[in-house]
């Protein structure tokens, strides 16, 4: 299929619907009209500083009305937005934007430590006199739209570049065409590629984004968005999915349809759901970053009559997959082999890297002379009803709270720490059905300060990717291959970290409760870290509710980071004990 611009494709929606809304965000409310020519403001500007066709523009903003401009405006200037997380360490930004040669950060006004940039652009300031109309920069299909920077496994990032032909074949894909997606809340960070589909889909098919607060998401601001703002279609990740089944599956009620990927989907979440809201439609997706976020689907209604697995659905518009053996034959239907996708929505490769985008995207056999497919990595089975199941990984790399996590990557970065001599990293399931990591460790002397390796590992990565335990060890197992001896590895206890202090009054006792709960821990004393024991961003929204719900105290995430102790939290709290239900 032949596809036009992102800009050419949003004009033509523009002058369909010009004074519909297209963007909320709190009181603010932006018309087509109105956010087109805000765009072509930033458009003349970016073209002032010398943007150049697919020059990689910056992105570093918190959630607001202007991060929906300054995503819009790079694209109408010719260039392609490279989205940077506000929670990445400032060094990870720096190194992002140098590998990517990015000439302008695009920022707001939040107080952050902002990564050098040659042309700093404050879009919260709009100088007067910049035209309103559009710049009229012709961009063909297969220019760059964005480059998105994922876990890589040489041990840093690698930026995955995204064309507009494949942002275009995933927005206008037959499967949204369903009225379901008419309001959409973006709740995913910017750098998140589930953002694609947030923007996207809705501004590409006269409906409007709904803006959720900047800041980590709670389920009762979900609640509120969906209420307030009628939301018809979400995407939630399968961890933040099965936080909401378990915790209030009935805030979904009147949303048409959620999606739900990133990992693996729980049957019983979708089972609950679908038992509170029969009405709702459930669509399980699947994707890699290098095919443009969603390449296979499937929808799931009431009646729900749980299965082992939920299916990854099955090939989208202009996507054909295959399952293929090691020497890329066809394996018959039941079998497992390694999915490989093929169409419009593949990246070009990865961004100065042409040695992993060959060894990534080959050449497709099945296809036109010069087709290729990307192999990802993953194994699939093929179910009697042309489903795919998946069936795991062929190499090391794992989800953690929706996003792909390297575990060399941060095992090279650990490496860095000069007390180590040897490291191994895996992925441990909780009992709340979440994931974290762990370090086993070999220390270079006598004097491994673990606090120091973990504060390392903190400057240096997301939140997501630092392990929540370390384990020191004598030596790293080995089989008599010589690998690494994984059944070998001690599975850390959690509960070993706890301090054991007991609760000093009943409040206290009530919130030790309650992280042993949320944590799956048997004990937890009051000076205990929450994010030391293996918390994360979904248990802090799953405890945040709890302490809500028993005690009436309405925190924000943002006190569990700031105190994260059951003796930090207490003290945070308003009222005395005897007024909290203790």
């Amino acid at each position: 299929m032949e596809y036009p611009s992102i800009q050419a494709s949003f004009a033509a929606q523009v002058e369909r619907t010009p004074d519909a809304v297209a963007v909320i965000s709190g009181d603010v409310r932006l018309t087509y009209r109105e956010l087109d020519e805000r765009a072509n403001r930033l458009a003349h500007r970016l073209l002032g500083l010398g943007i150049e066709p697919e020059a990689p523009i910056a992105i570093l903003m918190e959630r607001s009305v202007n991060v929906v401009v300054a995503i819009l405006a790079s694209v109408k200037a010719g260039g392609c937005y490279l989205p940077l997380h506000s929670a990445y360490p400032v060094e990870r930004m720096q190194w992002i934007m140098d590998q990517a040669k990015a000439p302008v950060l695009l920022a707001d006004d939040a107080e952050r430590d902002l990564p050098k940039s040659d042309q700093l652009v404050n879009v919260d300031t709009e100088p007067a006199g910049a035209p309103a109309h559009d710049p009229g920069v012709i961009v063909h299909p297969d220019h760059l739209a964005y480059v998105m920077y994922t876990s890589g496994s040489t041990g840093h990032p690698k930026g995955v570049a995204i064309t507009h032909r494949g942002v275009l074949s995933l927005a206008l894909d037959r499967c949204w065409g369903t009225r379901r997606h008419e309001r959409v809340p973006m709740v995913a960070p910017h750098a998140f590629d589930v953002s694609t589909y947030e923007l996207w889909v809705p501004l590409l098919h006269g409906g409007r984004v709904v803006l959720a607060p900047p800041g980590d998401l709670e389920i009762d601001t979900l609640h509120r968005l969906i209420v307030e703002e009628e939301i018809t279609g979400l995407h939630l990740t399968a961890g933040l999915f099965r936080v909401v089944t378990e915790e209030a599956p009935e805030f979904l009620a009147g949303v048409r349809e959620v999606m739900t990927g990133g990992d693996v989907v729980s049957p019983a979440a979708v089972r609950r759901v679908l038992e509170a809201c029969p009405d709702l439609v459930v669509r399980a997706l699947y994707g890699p970053t290098e095919s443009t976020l969603f390449t296979t689907q499937s929808a799931i209604t009431a009646p729900y009559e749980a299965r082992p697995t939920v299916p990854i659905g099955r090939a989208m518009d202009d996507v054909r997959t295959h399952v293929l053996d090691e020497e890329l034959r066809p394996v018959p239907d039941g079998e497992t082999g390694e999915l490989y996708i093929a169409g419009d929505r593949l990246a070009r490769g990865y961004v100065g890297r042409a040695d992993l985008t060959a060894e990534r995207f080959v050449a497709d056999p099945f296809g036109e002379p010069g087709a290729r497919m990307y192999r990802t990595g993953d194994l699939v089975r093929q179910t009697s009803d042309g489903l795919l199941d998946f069936a795991g990984r062929t190499d090391d790399q794992v989800k953690i709270r929706g996003f792909r996590v390297e575990l060399a990557e941060v095992e090279s970065v650990l490496m860095e720490h000069p007390g180590l001599a040897d490291i191994a990293v895996l992925p441990q399931d909780l009992d709340s059905g979440e994931k974290v990591l762990t370090a086993y460790v070999v220390a270079a002397s006598d004097d491994l300060d673990v606090a120091s390796l973990r504060g390392h590992a903190s400057a240096a990565l997301p939140d997501y990717m630092v392990p929540a335990a370390f384990v020191v060890l004598d030596t790293l197992p080995l089989t008599p291959n010589g690998k690494l001896d994984r059944k070998a590895l001690p599975r850390p206890d959690l509960r070993a970290l706890s301090s054991h202090r007991p609760p000093r009054d009943a409040t206290e006792e009530r919130l030790c409760g309650l992280f042993a709960e949320v944590l799956g821990v048997g004990e937890v004393g009051i000076e205990d870290d929450f994010f030391e024991l293996g918390g994360q961003s979904l248990l802090a929204m799953r405890l945040i509710r709890r302490i809500r719900a028993t005690f009436g105290v309405a925190l924000a995430v943002e006190t569990l980071f700031d105190s994260p102790t059951v003796a930090g939290l207490a003290g945070r709290f308003d009222a005395p004990a005897a007024d909290l239900g203790a």
